[in-house]
């Protein structure tokens, strides 16, 4: 099934938890919980595990196949992303109203959580298996900046880590390998 084809298709649950589970270490994918949408589209809790991982399914609505998985710590920060989202607050605007929330001490965000990012062209709905994934990591260091981490404020290299949002409540590492690996690595 491609993206396209999944779009506002409501998936199977466990479709939905064979899918979000690919973006942990497989090591851990029997221990997470996942999130996704229930049969009338609310968001809501497919699976409840008590391991260290959150991992959410492919949202029906979005153009793009995409799962992630997060350190817990995470989730109250992302949980209000969804919130302000919900309420139409998007872009800079949902940014900084969760930076706000943070500096005036309403809104964790810890350092060093961790959020793994998987996109695909699409998936086979029998298996669950995605093609052609593509993996990137996104390591939330509030504060942080190039001067205290030394990397850089933009991409310098494919797969090079850098930081966004430096010195921000938001700053995080980016962590995007290149897509295909080159030939001396096959």
């Amino acid at each position: 099934m491609s993206p396209a084809g999944a779009q506002n298709r409501q998936l199977p649950a466990e479709l939905q938890i064979r899918l979000a589970v690919q973006a942990a270490p497989a090591q851990l994918r029997d221990s997470v919980t996942v999130q996704g949408w229930s049969s009338t589209g609310a968001f809501t809790t497919l699976r409840a595990r008590r391991g260290s991982l959150i991992c959410i399914a492919p949202d029906p609505r979005a153009p793009q196949l995409e799962v992630s998985c997060h350190d817990r710590g995470l989730e109250a920060f992302l949980a209000r992303g969804r919130e302000l989202a919900a309420q139409g607050v998007a872009g800079d605007r949902r940014a900084r109203a969760r930076w706000e929330e943070i500096t005036a001490g309403r809104l964790a965000l810890p350092f060093g959580t961790v959020n793994t990012i998987l996109t695909g062209s699409g998936f086979d709905s029998t298996t669950g298996e995605i093609r052609e994934p593509y993996l990137r990591w996104v390591i939330y260091v509030p504060g942080a900046s190039a001067a205290s981490t030394g990397l850089s404020e933009t991409p310098t290299a494919p797969g090079a880590p850098w930081i966004m949002f430096a010195g921000t409540p938001g700053a995080h590492v980016m962590i995007s390998p290149p897509r295909s690996r080159p030939a001396a690595l096959r």
